[in-house]
């Protein structure tokens, strides 16, 4: 039965965390030393500032295929001959301050849910409030995950594009005009072949979003100290 309800949440969540992703990003740019308008731009927690179709199409998709809300925002482009740390260094450090962001509050958020949780008992209210925690924090430690996929306009294309030596990062800047399809072939198009194919169902490659929201959800009730699957999972119980 589809839960249409955990549904808008995921892409509530995913709307609410991409602004907070790419502010951290353009944050750490600016504190870095690049004032270029295009960095300045982008430091504001606006939607509209930061929203991407094709990464929110992804997001609305897989929150009513998977569960999942992962998808991203508009990419940061920091100069990176700014950047007081060095070009590398500055672009790494920016690279990494959004998924690190959006796991801190994925994490925090989740612990919040410990002084929720004894007072729960059988009220309405609070189940949904439970229930709109644990999608927040799972879908931010989700996001970050999800990031450190080594694809254009992901964070962990820039991150494996500063560790390569200059000859090789020339060649795999070459497959950035591909991520966009690389991630939609991944997420979407290959695990709706696999329902026809029931044969390919277990292989690793298949499962990608199974496993990005299994582990987020299992670090998000590490903080929690209980499994928060029986609210973002079953909660809908208590609706019905």
């Amino acid at each position: 039965m589809l839960d249409v309800i955990l549904s808008l949440m995921i892409i509530v969540s995913f709307l609410a965390a991409i602004p907070l992703h790419e502010w951290a990003h353009a944050q750490m740019a600016y504190q870095l030393g690049d004032r270029t308008p295009g960095t300045l731009e982008r430091k504001t927690l606006r939607l509209g500032s930061h929203i991407d179709p094709i990464g929110t199409l992804l997001c609305v998709i897989m929150a009513f295929q998977a569960y999942l809300g992962i998808g991203w925002g508009r990419p940061i482009k920091p100069d990176p001959w700014k950047m007081k740390v060095g070009a590398n260094t500055g672009i790494l450090l920016v690279a990494c301050a959004g998924p690190l962001f959006n796991l801190l509050i994925g994490l925090a958020v989740a612990a919040l849910t410990r002084v929720i949780i004894p007072i729960t008992g059988d009220n309405i209210a609070l189940h949904f409030v439970m229930k709109l925690l644990s999608v927040f924090a799972t879908v931010n430690i989700g996001l970050a995950i999800f990031n450190l996929i080594p694809c254009y306009p992901l964070d962990g294309y820039q991150v494996l594009y500063t560790f390569l030596p200059s000859r090789q990062a020339v060649q795999f800047a070459r497959t950035a005009a591909y991520g966009p399809f690389i991630i939609l072939i991944l997420f979407f198009f290959l695990p709706f072949i696999v329902q026809f194919t029931p044969g390919l169902r277990e292989f690793p490659l298949f499962k990608l979003a199974s496993y990005i929201s299994s582990l987020a959800l299992f670090l998000a009730s590490l903080m929690a100290g209980t499994p928060l699957d029986q609210y973002y999972i079953y909660g809908n119980y208590i609706f019905q």
